[in-house]
């Protein structure tokens, strides 16, 4: 039993060591969701929101500004 909670608990902290590349693709990601499917009246989106986080708040801006584009000129 101890095993797996140190093995759980090593898990969870090096999921908490994300880079910044990633924390910029998820909210690149949830942000070309959110513009495709706002700007195209297709549903609206549930994203993870992480707006502290000055990289997932970067890529989510880029990201719904692509997908708002991609909608418009599909």
């Amino acid at each position: 039993m101890k095993k797996l909670f140190l093995l759980l608990l090593i898990s969870f902290l090096i999921q908490g060591c994300s880079s910044s590349d990633s924390d910029y693709d998820e909210g690149e990601g949830d942000g070309y969701a959110a513009g495709y499917n706002t700007t195209c009246n297709i549903r609206s989106t549930m994203v993870k929101g992480d707006w502290d986080n000055k990289d997932y708040s970067a890529g989510y801006r880029d990201g719904y500004a692509a997908g708002s584009f991609d909608c418009k000129n599909k």
